[in-house]
């Protein structure tokens, strides 16, 4: 039986796609939104069944106020947040705030309709070594953890990070090559180089891939404008 749901996500092009995903699997969503700030406000008029709560920072102090606001005036929503991994501390700041589970941003669309279904159930929806791995770390913290996002944004060139960032916002070979003053033929290359570094085979992964790790962030507040250099 479909879940009505909605879908939020600081980047809308993974709200979209993810929306889309379900849709095609029989779920009833009611809207697909960004960010995730004004999550509340669409919650609590639309009052899905479900809300899926897409963020790359969860252990940024207020990321999860949204989520407590729907506990205090839609309790019934059960609120799953879709998060990097690993964060123990995002995960114990997702669950103080009210959500029903806590789900891996790359896990398979399978992994999510299950954590549907429990948090609907009233189940906390969040998997076994996804606990376990957090435990661990809270219990024996790296020293310097690994910046998986850091390390990406380090092979990437200027120009290449102003072309992820643009993928990830919707934009098509032509947007990007009329938004950075370069020939279709150039933006194409500088696609094909972005997901070359980065391991991927389309854009929709880069992006997933740029969000999932805060490279996404990062690339943002560095992005250079048409007459920045290569």
């Amino acid at each position: 039986m479909g879940v009505r749901l909605m879908v939020v996500d600081d980047h809308r092009l993974l709200a979209e796609a993810l929306a889309s995903a379900l849709k095609l699997r029989g779920h009833r969503v009611l809207a697909a939104a960004a960010p995730t700030s004004g999550a509340a406000e669409l919650v609590i008029s639309r009052a899905p069944e479900v809300c899926l709560f897409g963020t790359a920072a969860p252990a940024e102090p207020g990321v999860f106020d949204p989520i407590a606001r729907i506990g205090r005036e839609r309790p019934q929503v059960a609120v799953v947040v879709l998060g990097p991994v690993p964060s123990p501390r995002g995960i114990a700041a997702a669950f103080a705030a009210g959500a029903a589970g806590y789900v891996r941003h790359d896990e398979r669309i399978e992994g999510v309709e299950r954590a549907m279904a429990k948090a609907r159930a009233g189940e906390a929806a969040v998997a076994p070594q996804l606990l376990r791995s957090a435990f661990t770390e809270l219990l024996h913290p790296a020293v310097q953890p690994d910046d998986e996002g850091q390390r990406l944004l380090r092979i990437l060139t200027p120009r290449e990070v102003e072309v992820l960032v643009r993928v990830a916002e919707g934009e098509d070979t032509r947007l990007i090559a009329a938004g950075m003053r370069i020939a279709s033929s150039t933006a194409r290359t500088h696609v094909q180089r972005v997901l070359m570094k980065l391991g991927v085979g389309s854009r929709l992964e880069a992006a997933a891939l740029a969000a999932r790790t805060g490279l996404l962030d990062r690339a943002a507040g560095t992005r250079q404008g048409p007459d920045g250099l290569a």
